[in-house]
């Protein structure tokens, strides 16, 4: 499985720490449209599992790391990359939308 679960207690050394660029999908099981982005996303990370970390955070129960990270609408996928947020998606842009962002930052 190339998605992780991320939580507050893995969050620092899979996502900040991580020497990867990272994508975290930012969603809920009762969201509609999360559900859509983690189709996609899923095989993105299948895709991309060499050079990208993939990972989602359940928003109901991962409260504290929605708040941290300013996350008001779901799905919200934020990419980060050595520690820093470069890039953040809210609402469900397609592949292509969430594949633009992932070549900018495997370069």
């Amino acid at each position: 499985m190339s998605c992780q679960h991320f939580t507050k207690d893995n969050f620092e050394e899979k996502v900040i720490k991580n020497s990867l660029p990272v994508m975290v999908d930012f969603w809920a099981t009762w969201c509609g449209p999360c559900r859509m982005a983690g189709a996609v996303i899923d095989k993105l990370a299948q895709q991309y599992k060499d050079k990208l970390a993939v990972g989602k955070v359940n928003v109901d129960e991962e409260q504290e790391l929605a708040q941290k990270y300013g996350v008001m609408s779901i799905p919200t996928v934020i990419f980060f990359k050595a520690g820093k947020e470069l890039e953040r998606i809210v609402g469900f842009p397609g592949k292509d939308g969430y594949e633009g962002v992932i070549k900018k930052l495997i370069k």
